[in-house]
């Protein structure tokens, strides 16, 4: 059986799930996942089910995952590969995690990368 805390942070990022579907107009979901030493991102397009581009610091061991910087990286290079997939124009979708450190690290990142969202 989940935790009480599980189950207010599943609730949570349903609230911001279902906030971002009424204004998103078609556009692909920047979704992020965060652990503590770890922070992943997916572009989904949910009108086709499918992940158009993903990245994550699982993918290079050699460099420390769980910190600001690590947040920036993954947040170019989720901007390089979807921009690559033909994705510039998305939604930001922060989950169950507040819009703040590596979370926002990442979106920054993103952005001056030429991620619209």
């Amino acid at each position: 059986m989940a935790s009480s805390a599980h189950k207010s942070m599943k609730r949570r990022a349903q609230r911001v799930r279902r906030r971002l579907k009424k204004h998103s107009q078609g556009r692909p979901r920047l979704s992020v996942h965060r652990s503590d030493k770890n922070i992943s991102v997916q572009v989904i397009d949910d009108a086709r089910g499918v992940t158009v581009a993903s990245a994550s610091t699982l993918e290079d061991k050699s460099q420390k995952g769980g910190d600001m910087a690590a947040a920036s990286r993954i947040g170019k290079l989720i901007a390089e590969r979807s921009t690559k997939a033909g994705v510039t124009d998305v939604v930001f979708d922060r989950g169950a995690y507040l819009y703040h450190g590596r979370v926002k690290a990442l979106a920054d990142a993103a952005r001056e990368a030429g991620l619209k969202f």
